[in-house]
């Protein structure tokens, strides 16, 4: 599969995990999905042409996810910690074998070393780390896993106990990296793990919730019927995931992060007709507004919530106080340049319909509330007048 697809090639020694390529590939996928959706102008253009660099903490003797990376990517370079000499020479000799050793470097790591070593590597930030972390905390633990599964394995686990077995296993292993990302935080643009059981999702989601940590990813990653992992991604800037991304199938609802599309049905209107109430509506904001006919689209961008009636009210009683000579200025955005981006929004709009995508913020509510305005605006046309 990997020489056929991939024009990719493995030696691998038969006493270390052979990396079966579906899952893996999706995991890789999902991850380049991840970082194209949320750089600027992803609204816009069509990603992949942009310059990368990860990390695989613990590559192991295939490299597998390094050389995905770069085959599939031309311009992503990847670093790829091993702790293991006898995994690290066989990833080694991957990587020179499929000629990839200007794109790909290696860095041997110890268990007491930090699983992201920045200073290490000579690099002031990445844009993801990735990992797949051992899934069974003790011997024991895989044992009684493999006892309990329905049916037997479709394969020969060839996997040493550091590939498979560690404390806490795929939770503690990740609570390491969260840990990290608490200290390193925006130097590290998205932080991702895959996980072998789905209570282990649960259980990283709750700390990225006890840690204030708002903007995560979450996806299957089955590959056929037998094969099930998660991965979990986190960040701390505001560029959001397209929701085909952060919410990802076969996951519960109270593990999903807030949604980042919305689509509103104007039932009757013509596209035109559609443009105009929204540019009536926007444009009458204290919004950044700038709309593109050619492509029937528009971005904006907010300090706070404008929309509200209470904002409204502050910006009419501005507007009458200046009319009138009275000292008193129109808060417009472009005054707040000192203030944090609160939302920023790219809407297209087509026969009967807005759709709107959430690109920047942090607060997932405000999100919803503009929502709930554009709505109401455009279903009952220009004269519609905002509210909470």
């Amino acid at each position: 599969m990997l020489q056929r697809d991939f024009d990719l090639g493995l030696t691998l020694p038969p006493d270390r995990l052979c990396p079966p390529v579906p899952v893996r590939y999706n995991y890789i996928h999902w991850i380049q999905r991840l970082i194209e959706t949320t750089s600027p102008g992803s609204e816009i253009h069509t990603n992949g042409a942009q310059r990368v660099n990860g990390l695989d903490i613990g590559t192991g003797a295939s490299a597998i996810y390094a050389l995905l990376a770069c085959r599939t990517r031309p311009l992503w370079n990847m670093y790829a910690s091993e702790i293991d000499s006898h995994s690290l020479s066989f990833a080694r000799k991957n990587v020179e074998a499929n000629d990839l050793t200007s794109r790909i470097t290696f860095h041997r790591s110890s268990e007491k070393d930090a699983l992201i070593p920045l200073n290490n590597l000579g690099e002031d930030r990445l844009d993801f780390v990735l990992c797949n972390p051992p899934f069974y905390s003790s011997l024991a633990e895989m044992t009684e896993s493999n006892v309990a599964k329905s049916r037997p394995p479709s394969a020969t686990c060839t996997g040493a106990e550091n590939e498979m077995i560690c404390p806490g296993g795929d939770i503690g292993f990740v609570s390491r990296i969260l840990d990290e990302s608490l200290r390193l935080r925006a130097k590290v643009k998205w932080y991702t793990s895959m996980l072998g059981k789905l209570s282990s999702v649960h259980a990283l989601i709750s700390k990225l919730k006890d840690n204030s940590i708002d903007n995560y990813a979450v996806t299957s990653l089955r590959a056929g019927r037998k094969t099930r992992r998660w991965a979990v991604g986190w960040s701390f800037d505001d560029y959001r995931p397209v929701n085909a991304v952060c919410r990802g199938k076969e996951v519960s609802a109270v593990a999903l992060p807030t949604p980042t599309e919305d689509t509103i049905r104007v039932d009757g209107a013509s596209a035109e007709e559609v443009a105009k109430r929204l540019n009536t509506l926007m444009n009458g904001l204290d919004i950044e507004w700038s709309w593109d006919e050619a492509r029937s689209s528009g971005t904006g961008s907010a300090k706070e919530n404008v929309w509200s009636r209470a904002a409204r009210r502050k910006r009419k009683r501005a507007e009458m106080e200046q009319s009138q000579g009275i000292d008193g200025t129109i808060p417009m955005a472009t005054d707040q340049s000192n203030q944090k981006l609160a939302l920023y929004v790219h809407i297209t709009v087509t026969e009967g319909q807005a759709d709107v995508r959430w690109l920047r913020g942090h607060d997932g509510l405000l999100f919803e509330s503009f929502c709930g305005t554009l709505k109401r605006a455009l279903r009952e046309g220009s004269s519609a007048r905002p509210t909470v």
